[in-house]
């Protein structure tokens, strides 16, 4: 299972809380895999330089064709800017119709627990998929 283990971008002031966004992204076919794990490699280079990025970790699972996401930011605009700023933005717009599942959470953590451990972030979504069926 190739990972990118968590990589801190910036260390907030550990007295401050950071907005955390955990995803689960599972493409519908075996040949989408391939490109939607090179579309990711470019959206991590993109958060690692993104203002309001505190960190990011990649798990991707190629033969069960799903990618999950962690990072943690300043807040909820800085993650919604970087949603929206090229090249996330056309990648996103690009893979939706190579998508089968995508279930996204959302939570507030003290800065000083950063990393956010991924056993918390799976276990959030679960229970938002599992809200949702």
């Amino acid at each position: 299972m190739p990972t990118l283990r968590w990589t801190t971008v910036d260390t907030p002031a550990p007295d401050t809380e950071a907005f955390v966004m955990a995803s689960r992204l599972e493409v519908r076919s075996f040949t989408d895999v391939p490109r939607f794990f090179r579309q990711s490699l470019t959206a991590w280079k993109q958060v690692r330089a993104a203002p309001g990025a505190y960190g990011a970790s990649l798990i991707a699972q190629p033969l069960k064709r799903t990618f999950w996401t962690l990072s943690a930011w300043e807040d909820k605009d800085a993650l919604y800017t970087y949603a929206r700023t090229e090249p996330h933005k056309s990648i996103m717009n690009g893979l939706r119709p190579t998508m089968k599942t995508s279930v996204f959470t959302f939570w507030q953590v003290p800065a000083a627990d950063l990393p956010v451990d991924w056993t918390d972030a799976r276990r959030r979504l679960a229970e938002q998929e599992h809200d949702r069926a």
